[in-house]
């Protein structure tokens, strides 16, 4: 008789996790509450009388796609023939507000003639960040692929090789000190820790690897958007005999003791032998698993914790194109620090940093014909407290959004908006159910890295698992896959499951990463 397994929330850990077990001979059936897959990362469809509009819902760079397609591969399929990921280059414009901009390329030569406008004693100490970050992604990766359990997983050989390059007295800004000296070339490889939601004044210093990633494997565009990677992933899932349940939140997880059961839905109890939650870790934990059989991580411990930054979010349609706008645009405060100190207190900063995606020059189909659709992504506090009052706020914040867009070359856009939706930190949290609107949920600092995060084989219940951006390793998509392998593995493990995971290709890893084991 096959093993019975709930997964809550249809997230990338979520739809992986389900992809991988399915194969292995679980009987998932994956609980979504929205009546869309994908979670942060899925698609908004927007009919018009223009036509239909579609938007990433939160990531839209897609990075390092050989974890997604190891994953694929493991349940025989191809990534590649089931979504066109289009390689980008430039892969973004960063523009500074104190001036000067740069084109991102992986060519290193292109590279480093950018940075040279800057400082050329920087250009010419490109190539040894890259190798050095080559160096640390190679013996960082075991860190990074295996899961932390207790104390005693530190002292694994592979994993104490990689933590001697950790660091830790440095942070991302202070270790690009040692190879750039220039703060606005520090911050075109540093502005990637806002991926973790962090500050690169305090994320550790590991996480330089983030750029050179960006440089070394390249970004994509998935045609469709990311919420098409996600839709593909369900197909798959399916076709493995996944029963995915959209618009069926779960309402109750059920326990005996501490052990998880099963979950209610619809007002019916419904058993299984174990539990995945892809779910946003504290949310889920303050809302369905009762206080009292909690002991690491009660609602107080949870309370204490470091939340990354959330985001003020606009999603417009708009009629026309915006000329020499790149795919991915990034607008760079002239007062970053600042910046950064008000997003750390909880506020909607003064003079914002900003991104946008303007999707339709490399995908026009993501609009209806003569139309385009514009991404605008601007770092805010998450919610803290009696902090900024969103409702209050938010038409304020809308105007000075589009006010700063001129600044990118996006004037009078107002009058050219067919189709608007915002998303602030307060949406993130009552419609996503987010704790705290914090989009790129736990922290991710020394003290809520490896162990000291929510594990995977969850520490505090029997029969629960966890996936996503609130577990080891982390956040960012291809962290949240690797998380699904890490949870999968260790599920078979203890259901009794010989799983016979199919091994990739060496061909199907080549194309996606060359031969990084030979920086070691």
């Amino acid at each position: 008789m096959s093993r019975r397994i709930a997964i809550i929330g249809a997230g990338p850990g979520g739809l992986a996790s389900a992809m991988l077990l399915a194969k292995a001979g679980v009987d998932v059936t994956l609980y979504e509450s929205r009546d869309v897959v994908g979670g942060r990362s899925s698609t908004i469809t927007a009919p018009t009388e223009s036509g239909t509009f579609r938007f990433d819902m939160g990531p839209t760079f897609f990075l390092y796609p050989r974890v997604l397609a190891d994953i694929f591969a493991a349940c025989g399929r191809s990534l590649e023939d089931e979504v066109e990921l289009i390689r980008l280059d430039p892969q973004y414009h960063l523009v500074f507000e104190g001036g000067g901009e740069i084109q991102a390329t992986g060519d290193m030569a292109r590279m480093a003639a950018e940075i040279a406008r800057f400082s050329p004693a920087d250009a010419a100490a490109l190539p040894r960040f890259m190798a050095d970050n080559r160096k640390k992604l190679a013996v960082f990766r075991p860190v990074l692929e295996n899961a932390f359990n207790s104390m005693r997983d530190l002292m694994r050989p592979q994993v104490m090789r990689g933590l001697s390059r950790l660091r830790p007295h440095r942070s991302v800004d202070s270790d690009l000190g040692t190879y750039f000296r220039d703060e606005r070339v520090r911050l075109a490889f540093s502005f990637q820790s806002k991926y973790l939601g962090m500050s690169p004044f305090r994320c550790p210093s590991l996480f330089t690897i983030l750029s050179f990633m960006e440089y070394e494997f390249g970004v994509y565009h998935p045609r469709g958007g990311t919420g098409a990677v996600m839709a593909a992933m369900a197909r798959v899932a399916r076709d493995l005999g996944v029963k995915i349940q959209l618009g069926e939140p779960v309402e109750e997880v059920l326990f005996e003791g501490r052990r998880a059961v099963g979950v209610r839905t619809r007002g019916e109890a419904k058993r299984y032998d174990a539990l995945v939650i892809n779910a946003d870790f504290a949310q889920t934990m303050t809302k369905l698993v009762p206080d009292s059989i909690r002991r690491r991580w009660s609602d107080r411990k949870i309370a204490t914790k470091k939340f990354s930054c959330s985001t003020f979010m606009m999603y417009l349609g708009i009629e026309g194109d915006v000329p020499g706008l790149s795919h991915h645009t990034i607008y760079l405060a002239d007062d970053y620090r600042r910046n950064i100190a008000e997003i750390e207190a909880g506020e909607a900063p003064r003079r914002p940093s900003f991104y946008v995606q303007n999707a339709c020059v490399t995908d026009p189909a993501l609009a209806p014909p003569g139309h385009s659709t514009l991404y605008v992504l601007v770092p805010v506090g998450h919610r803290i407290g009696d902090g900024v009052d969103w409702a209050a706020e938010t038409a304020r914040y809308r105007a000075l959004t589009l006010q700063r867009l001129e600044r990118i070359g996006i004037p009078d856009i107002e009058k050219r908006i067919r189709f608007e939706k915002i998303l602030t930190p307060q949406g993130w949290e009552d419609d996503l159910q987010i704790y705290r609107g914090a989009t790129f949920n736990l922290a991710h600092n020394l003290g809520q890295m490896l162990h000291f995060r929510p594990r995977n084989r969850f520490e505090d219940l029997d029969g629960v698992y966890l996936v996503g951006g609130g577990t080891h390793p982390g956040s960012g998509l291809p962290v949240i896959f690797e998380s699904a392998r890490i949870t999968s593995r260790l599920m078979a493990e203890d259901l009794g499951l010989d799983a016979h995971w199919e091994a990739p290709s060496a061909m199907a890893q080549d194309h996606y990463e060359p031969a990084i084991a030979e920086a070691l």
